[in-house]
């Protein structure tokens, strides 16, 4: 296998970083498509996809026009001007998502923190206007948000929350995939529900359908805004655009980041119509929020997606590799579990004979 021992020394490398992430197997040069090449000509099939970021391929030469041209004629512009492809952006997205507005960012912690936003929001005007008697919001166990203050205590589980104590107050959760739990956690001080349609750090895990209509209903009744957090699950992922439509739901408000920009930082905000007006100049912001560059990014990612009908391709060709993967489970039963998800966000779930790091490594090795 390529490791960095190889091609230059792994302490070396990371003796000016920060030791949070672990010491790298690999390195990679350059990419094409679905393919990723290391520092050593070696070339792999890309599964991670820089985690759901690079949607349609490495180096797509639509993409990379679109970034040419845009980075020649303004590559950064301050969101007190107007930027005009931030807007036809944002009609674009609220095509897709229905009626509402949009806010842009750099990340999809930062989309969900938005969110938070809203939510304080729309709690204070429940409370005709009463800071934090109406704060609340409630999650799922298991579910990941991100790891920004907000966002993080959003997020369930020691894994992300450890060492951060004291996290932001108004949270909590319920039960995945269990309506009778949300009902018990939403009560009179509850302003929303942020939620994974399908969980991906805890190891894609879907919501029903009947969940999903089951809580639309629930926050309708009590007032309480359901926010989804499609960073992982949007863009056409799981062989819809959003991973909430198979439900036929409608959302008060979604985040969005990752595949966005297919590489370049972007994160986005929709919120419904009915909410927009909460959010008033200089309520929130961001220095490089939907800038021209990342704008142009998006565009052409968008472009790729519906010239090249990759949702409906991704909805066919997911169902495939799904029966494969089953197929698998079927064969090697006393190492493997389960296939799980949908599109092209699944899952190979295995027993404790075969523990995932072992796997991985083993891929790895093989090119993938």
């Amino acid at each position: 296998p390529s490791t960095y021992a190889n091609a230059m020394d792994t302490a070396a490398h990371q003796a000016s970083l920060l030791g949070n992430y672990a010491a790298p197997a690999v390195a990679f040069e350059r990419g094409q498509g679905s393919r990723i090449t290391d520092v050593e000509g070696r070339d792999y099939l890309d599964f991670s996809t820089g985690i759901a970021v690079t949607c349609i391929g490495h180096s797509h030469p639509k993409w990379i026009a679109r970034i040419r041209e845009q980075a020649a004629k303004l590559v950064h512009c301050t969101n007190l001007y107007a930027i005009p492809e931030q807007a036809r952006l944002a009609d674009r997205i609220v095509a897709k998502a229905g009626p509402g507005r949009m806010f842009f960012c750099n990340s999809g912690t930062e989309a969900n923190e938005a969110l938070v936003k809203l939510a304080r929001l729309h709690g204070r005007r429940k409370a005709d206007g009463a800071e934090g008697r109406i704060a609340k919001i409630v999650s799922a166990e298991g579910d990941f948000h991100g790891r920004t203050y907000g966002s993080m205590s959003a997020t369930h589980g020691e894994k992300i929350r450890n060492g951060f104590a004291p996290l932001c107050p108004g949270f909590a959760f319920a039960k995945f995939n269990d309506l009778d739990s949300f009902a018990a956690a939403i009560d009179d001080e509850t302003a929303a529900v942020l939620i994974e349609p399908i969980q991906g750090e805890n190891g894609i895990r879907e919501t029903s359908d009947d969940f999903l209509r089951g809580l639309r209903k629930l926050c309708d009744e009590r007032d309480v805004l359901l926010m989804l957090d499609e960073v992982q699950t949007g863009m056409g992922r799981t062989g819809s655009f959003f991973a909430y439509e198979r439900s036929g739901i409608k959302a008060d408000a979604i985040a969005l980041a990752k595949g966005l920009g297919g590489g370049f930082p972007i994160g986005a905000t929709w919120v419904r119509e009915e909410s927009a007006p909460l959010f008033t100049p200089g309520s929130h912001g961001a220095t490089f929020g939907g800038n021209p560059l990342a704008c142009a990014a998006a565009h052409a990612v968008l472009d790729v997606i519906e010239d090249e009908a990759l949702v409906a391709s991704t909805a066919a060709r997911g169902a495939a590799l799904k029966v494969r993967l089953e197929q698998l489970v079927e064969k090697h039963h006393r190492h493997l579990r389960e296939a799980r998800g949908r599109g092209f966000l699944l899952a190979l779930v295995t027993h404790d004979t075969l523990p995932p790091a072992d796997l991985v490594k083993a891929l790895l090795e093989a090119g993938l």
